[in-house]
């Protein structure tokens, strides 16, 4: 597959790991990053650098963007792409955005897969994220080596849109999950109770997740090393609670972000979401 080309837009903590593992994979890659700094340890690991997203997508036969959001996205590829490239947007960005990016890849002629990852740094750094493609079942066999590289399984969803909606499902769950895991942290420490002790009694039971205690342990330590940034999951609970409309009440993802913004507004908006934590008691009403 080295005769295959893959611009990769965005090498944060996400894209920068993907990038890595596509060129051990053999695969070509050319590399932008808004912050060129970010892109430069890539180079070490075959990647090239490119100095605007105009010259890592030229002739390429992949253009894989990994950026914030949807307007970050349609910024950085709307004057890039071209016919004869695929285009994997593997960012998070809701429903009415990824239309917005499929609409703005028909004009510009090309195709599009829907295809946002499941995992953060570690997954990413070990290839083993999950990838929810959807788009053009005919690309299924072309885009397979680009997501065999950053992924350890991919499903094929149907049309472009469907993967997006599955992970803003599967988002519910992760917000939830680490919001109700600081709670019970918190309501530990309030009750005098080691909250180690709260791990210890959902290990190896049905209530184990272990999720619980990767963030519940940073949350105890105070030491969050950074997977996933605060800003970000509340950026991605924004875009649950867009989608779930104003007929479904997803209260776990409500309170998740208010958690979030309250952690943001106390100064760890670029920690690790476990941070979400501290957001608990900035957040209530007379605190």
């Amino acid at each position: 597959m080295t005769d295959t080309t893959v611009a990769v837009l965005g090498t944060g903590i996400m894209g920068a790991p993907m990038a890595a593992n596509l060129a051990a994979a053999g695969l070509t890659v050319r590399a932008w990053n808004r912050t060129r700094a970010k892109a430069e340890p890539l180079a070490g690991k075959g990647v090239e650098i490119a100095d605007t997203p105009a010259g890592a997508a030229a002739g390429a036969d992949f253009v894989l963007t990994m950026l914030d959001d949807g307007s970050s996205v349609r910024e950085v590829v709307e004057d890039v792409l071209r016919p004869g490239a695929v285009w994997l947007q593997t960012s998070t960005v809701g429903i009415e955005w990824t239309a917005t990016l499929a609409a703005l890849a028909e004009k510009a002629g090309v195709p599009f897969v829907d295809a946002p990852v499941l995992g953060t740094k570690q997954p990413a750094e070990q290839g083993e994220l999950v990838v929810l493609a959807s788009g053009p079942e005919g690309l299924r066999e072309k885009c397979a080596p680009v997501f065999g590289a950053i992924g350890g399984r991919t499903l094929w969803l149907g049309p472009a849109g469907a993967g997006s909606r599955l992970k803003l499902v599967a988002n519910a769950w992760v917000l939830a999950l680490t919001n109700a895991t600081a709670e019970s942290v918190a309501l530990a420490g309030e009750l005098g109770v080691d909250p180690k002790l709260f791990l210890d009694v959902i290990s190896g039971g049905a209530l184990d997740v272990p999720y619980a205690h990767l963030k519940g342990g940073a949350m105890i330590s105070g030491e969050y090393p950074l997977s996933f940034a605060t800003r970000h999951a509340a950026k991605d609970a924004r875009l649950v609670l867009a989608a779930g409309g104003e007929g479904l009440d997803l209260g776990g993802v409500r309170a998740a972000l208010a958690h979030l913004d309250a952690a943001q507004d106390a100064g760890h908006a670029d920690e690790d979401m476990a941070a979400v934590y501290y957001g608990l008691r900035v957040g209530l009403p007379g605190r």
